[in-house]
């Protein structure tokens, strides 16, 4: 039998054996769109052959957002509307500072010589000086550069680096960034792989805590017995351009499911039209969206109580091309989903932060170190959500001022003795163009800061700590970059584990787990385990996965997670419902953490909770069953059928990645390429 099957079925086993205790373990939604939800429509809202088309007012800016922007078969070409700021031009002694500054850099450099990387680094110089005389020109010279270097198509190449792309992003990151050091190696090679990697740089920790470690550490609060059910949900990517009967299968780039992408081995026909319910190549339809919110509470018996709170971790919009994005298009689809959030879930506060998608340019958030009026130009996005969170009731005054003026990261101290802290993780994601100025500096924007500064307040006034955000800060290292999250990893040992109970991401789109350990990993065991992140499963299939969501069982007083159930709906299976509007997609009970992963645990009670101690010891039972590894790769995709086994070289690296709790661990320690099961 192969592990794959071993897996598959020792999780039905579990699942079953908890029927008793859980009810119901599946829900099917109703086919028929709930046409109540919204007051209007700008189209026939009980149609099977189309997605709603709600009409939407903003209440922060009192707009109606227009049918154009959401309208599937009048996609915009391009965003003129929104302002693309350039920075000033530099005064005559700026730029002769800067060009002696950059030429002693080039003298020195040990990466210059005839190689790809030194071509790289060059170029970027004669970006940067064109880019603080001339700065209007530089965007015609990244699209020329695309072209050249064959980046990617003559059309992708304007549509992506034009000044209406992220070309005057970029200008501004020229303008600033030390092109000819540790900035320009680390653009070349993420962006155009011509250097190689750098390495962490030294961390000087010295004054950084404002107090020492407590030792020894406070006397652990005694847990209540009573348990909250706290929800954690990801990654909705909604799509309001998505069309039903469009090509599911595209292969022209961007999101499937659009009326503009198709197949390219049959361009006039459509191979595989989009089912209403939405498809793995796809992001989620208004049909699947509001069939996981009526899932959502019928599943969990929260229909009368909502949830204690909610954790949203984040990316709300979906995977658009920059040409197909504005700053209309994310305040669109944040409105409509946290006023879906307030009405389907309950009562319960939904603490959300903001993810990479949920920004215009995508990805980009400027630090306020830039200076002058480009430090205020993502505050649109921060005033919006925050003003947004406001409305909803979800945060309290304190908390929307400090998230209009902090990247939209907060600090939320609850009656309980929780503190919410939710942080902007685009300031540390390695496709922020802007995070390549000054990269020497873990913390340029001053997040991590703030994070440090409200962890002491939490610890001197006795109270427990969640930290959530988007983007991961270990993991397998792909995603966040090297030096900030070693630094959030540092925080994370000293604060932990009697301030900071639990730690919160989602942005993979898959069920993951990651441990952080005391003095940076050098030793990982489970007296040294401090602290651990849990990664949602995401609402949204695409690519190839299934949809799921997760409900954490927690202390009243401690706010150990005890106990997490996952659910998940079977994407392969919603072509079949496109033929009548009875039934809807199907979300079952998946797997319960404690009972899939704990059985060959020894000495963990009921009582003990599900922390970074326990799951080391998971990774140990890994290690001596390979099987185990199995169960969590099939679970790690939600259970989809297009996840691949994990194998070979794949079973120590899946541990390998539990155990990194940063970018630097991962990358110092763990083979790469077993990190996904999307393909």
């Amino acid at each position: 039998m192969t592990l794959w099957l071993t897996s598959t079925l020792a999780i039905l086993q579990v699942s079953l054996a908890l029927a008793a205790s859980l009810a119901p373990l599946n829900f099917t939604v109703p086919g028929a769109f709930p046409t109540s939800v919204f007051s209007k429509y700008y189209n026939q809202p009980t149609a099977t052959s189309a997605q709603v088309q709600p009409v939407i007012s903003d209440p922060v800016t009192h707009e109606t957002y227009p049918f154009s922007l959401t309208n599937p078969n009048t996609l915009p070409k391009e965003n003129t509307a929104d302002p693309h700021p350039l920075p000033p031009k530099a005064l005559p002694s700026k730029l002769y500072d800067n060009a002696l500054g950059q030429i002693r850099s080039l003298a020195v450099s040990p990466i210059f010589a005839a190689n790809a990387c030194a071509r790289c680094i060059s170029i970027l110089e004669i970006l940067k000086l064109v880019s603080l005389t001339v700065p209007e020109k530089t965007p015609d010279l990244l699209v020329a550069l695309c072209n050249l270097l064959k980046l990617a198509s003559p059309a992708a190449c304007t549509d992506n680096y034009s000044r209406l792309g992220v070309g005057a992003v970029i200008t501004q990151v020229l303008a600033n960034a030390d092109v000819g050091g540790y900035d320009g190696q680390a653009f070349c090679q993420n962006f155009l792989g011509m250097c190689p990697a750098p390495t962490t740089s030294p961390l000087n920790m010295t004054g950084w805590f404002a107090k020492p470690k407590p030792n020894p550490l406070p006397r652990p609060r005694k847990p209540s017995g009573k348990r909250l059910k706290v929800l954690h949900i990801s990654d909705f990517h909604l799509d309001p351009r998505y069309a039903t009967g469009a090509e599911g299968n595209c292969t022209s780039g961007g999101p499937c499911c659009r009326t503009n992408n198709f197949n390219l081995i049959n361009p006039n026909s459509t191979l595989l039209p989009a089912p209403r319910f939405g498809t793995f190549r796809c992001d989620t339809p208004m049909a699947l969206a509001m069939s996981a919110l009526q899932a959502i509470p019928a599943l969990t018996d929260t229909q009368g109580t909502g949830f204690a709170w909610t954790l949203y971790t984040g990316d709300l919009v979906s995977h658009d091309a920059e040409n197909l994005l504005s700053r209309s298009y994310i305040q669109y689809i944040e409105t409509i989903m946290y006023d879906l959030f307030k009405r389907m879930l309950g009562s319960g506060p939904v603490y959300a932060a903001l993810g990479n998608h949920d920004s215009y340019n995508q990805a980009q958030d400027a630090p306020h170190s830039i200076g002058g009026t480009l430090a205020e130009q993502f505050s649109w996005n921060y005033d919006h959500v925050a003003s947004l969170w406001k409305h909803e009731q979800w945060l309290p005054d304190a908390a929307v001022k400090l998230a209009k003026s902090h990247y939209s990261a907060y600090m939320v101290r609850r009656s309980d003795g929780l503190r919410i802290i939710s942080l902007n993780t685009n300031l540390w994601y390695r496709a922020n163009f802007f995070n390549y100025i000054n990269m020497t500096n873990p913390d340029v924007s001053g997040m991590l800061r703030f994070l440090t500064d409200e962890l002491q307040a939490a610890e001197e006034a006795g109270d427990r700590v969640w930290i959530m955000g988007h983007v991961l800060s270990g993991w397998d290292g792909s995603n966040p970059l090297l030096n900030p999250t070693n630094l959030f990893y540092q925080i994370v040992d000293r604060f932990s584990p009697h301030v900071i109970a639990n730690i919160f991401f989602g942005h993979t789109h898959e069920d993951q787990i990651s441990i952080f350990y005391a003095n940076n990993g050098t030793s990982m065991n489970a007296n040294s385990a401090r602290a651990s992140a849990w990664m949602a499963p995401s609402i949204t299939p695409i690519t190839n996965l299934n949809s799921g969501f997760r409900v954490y069982e927690v202390d009243s007083a401690t706010f150990e997670v005890m106990d997490a159930h996952t659910w998940k709906s079977d994407v392969s299976q919603y072509p079949e419902l496109d033929s009548q509007t009875r039934f809807g997609p199907v979300y079952s009970y998946e797997y319960n953490t404690r009972e899939t992963y704990g059985m060959n645990i020894s000495g963990w009670g009921e009582d003990d909770p599900l922390n970074a101690t326990w799951w080391h010891l998971v990774t140990e039972a890994m290690e001596a069953n390979p099987e185990l590894v199995a169960t969590f790769n099939t679970l790690q995709g939600k259970s989809s059928v297009k996840t691949q086994p994990c194998t070979g070289d794949c079973i120590g690296a899946k541990i390998c990645y539990i155990r990194s709790g940063s970018a630097s661990i991962a990358r110092q320690n763990c083979k790469p390429g077993f990190g996904s099961v999307q393909s």
